[in-house]
């Protein structure tokens, strides 16, 4: 979808937009509390464990995904900026206190968040070092995924009212 908030992406940024029916505030309480951050943050039957929530600029930001095959997905990371309840920005380039990462997947996301009518105007922007980088994480299913976790995001929020 294209959408006002996607202008300035470069190629090798990945960008979903869509219009949420929830709150921001409930959004935002989803994506910042991480005990209903786990609920919805990787696709089911996928499970998260937060290993680290530090919510502040250079704080850790660490997920752990497990598949009922066994496969897994390690994510370190941490914070670089945020905004209540607008915007929310974290990499898997740098850990906790600014101390670099050599991650296996190398991005920084940006998550926006706007009011638009009844619900929320949910952006989330991926950036990638490279082009490669970008078309491996698009390969891998970064639409599907992202899709789905958007998905279980405003399920998850319209429960929380």
């Amino acid at each position: 979808m294209t959408h006002p908030d996607n202008a300035g992406a470069e190629p090798r940024d990945l960008v979903i937009s869509r219009l949420v029916r929830a709150p921001r505030a409930t959004l935002w309480r989803a994506w910042t509390e991480p005990a209903l951050l786990k609920e919805w943050w990787c696709p089911k039957p996928w499970t998260t464990e937060v290993r680290a929530f530090d919510l502040r600029v250079g704080g850790a930001f660490h997920t752990f995904m497990q598949g009922p095959d066994g496969g897994s997905s390690d994510n370190p990371g941490s914070f670089l900026e945020i905004v209540p309840q607008a915007r929310l920005v974290f990499t898997s380039l740098l850990l906790a206190d600014w101390r670099p990462a050599t991650p296996w997947l190398p991005f920084t996301a940006i998550i926006t968040m706007t009011d638009e009518g009844e619900g929320t105007r949910y952006v989330a922007t991926v950036m990638h070092p490279d082009q490669a980088t970008s078309d491996r994480h698009k390969e891998m299913g970064f639409f599907d995924g992202w899709g789905t976790c958007i998905d279980q995001l405003e399920a998850f929020a319209q429960q929380l009212r």
